[in-house]
């Protein structure tokens, strides 16, 4: 008798359990943003595992946490983190990804900038050999959105102003956000570097020098573990 595979859900759930054993009990944690990334918040507030407190990547993780019962403090408490866990729109074969789905991308790149490693928990969909098929977040100030517009057009792709239920859509920072179609980005890091420092760009999507150093990878087949 044959197996219903796993649903895209259930993969989030098995890679959010498998993150607890990159948890440091005693020190602090950067926590990241989306679905799976709440999925392993659930994991951990029932976990037992005591941590010193949570660095928070948005307004919406830290809500979560805290109706859990997870301590979280300010980034300007804590100088190190070990680990930073988080999900990730797309992740190629370095350990670079495309984040941003969930607008929070400006802040996961701080918090995962002081995080020794940072551990990727995605569903085997967000696996890709290069990335650019899922739409690139940039976050940019409200004034350079035509122009940022034009620069992506330049290089042959379409950049939309994201809204949600027909309003400009504004980050926790008062930004606006560009997802960017039509992409191909086979060298991730100069990428980054170059939209990086157009004027107006807040925050690029691309996290090449925040990279992951370990993915958790939810296959139908379980938690798969690469390496980079």
């Amino acid at each position: 008798m044959s197996q219903t595979a796993p649903t895209q859900d259930e993969l989030k759930t098995l890679v959010a359990q498998a993150a607890l054993a990159y948890v440091v009990p005693g020190e602090y944690l950067g926590v990241g943003t989306g679905s799976t990334v709440n999925k392993f918040i659930d994991a951990l507030a029932h976990s037992g595992i005591a941590i010193k407190g949570a660095v928070s990547s948005s307004l919406a993780s830290t809500e979560r946490m805290q109706s859990l019962g997870i301590p979280v403090v300010d980034l300007a408490m804590v100088e190190r983190m070990s680990v930073y866990i988080d999900g990730a729109d797309e992740i190629d074969p370095k350990g670079h990804m495309v984040k941003g789905g969930g607008a929070a991308l400006t802040r996961e790149k701080i918090v995962a900038a002081q995080a020794d490693r940072f551990i990727c928990i995605a569903d085997a969909s967000k696996n890709v050999a290069v990335l650019g098929a899922f739409p690139l977040p940039v976050e940019v100030i409200p004034m350079a959105v035509p122009e940022i517009a034009r620069r992506f057009k330049a290089m042959g792709a379409q950049a939309v102003l994201r809204a949600v239920n027909g309003q400009t859509l504004v980050t926790d920072n008062g930004q606006h956000l560009l997802d960017v179609k039509g992409l191909r980005i086979s060298d991730a890091l100069s990428f980054e570097n170059a939209v990086s420092q157009w004027p107006g760009v807040v925050t690029v999507g691309v996290f090449a020098h925040q990279r992951a150093q370990v993915c958790l990878l939810g296959t139908p087949q379980g938690v798969q573990t690469l390496v980079y």
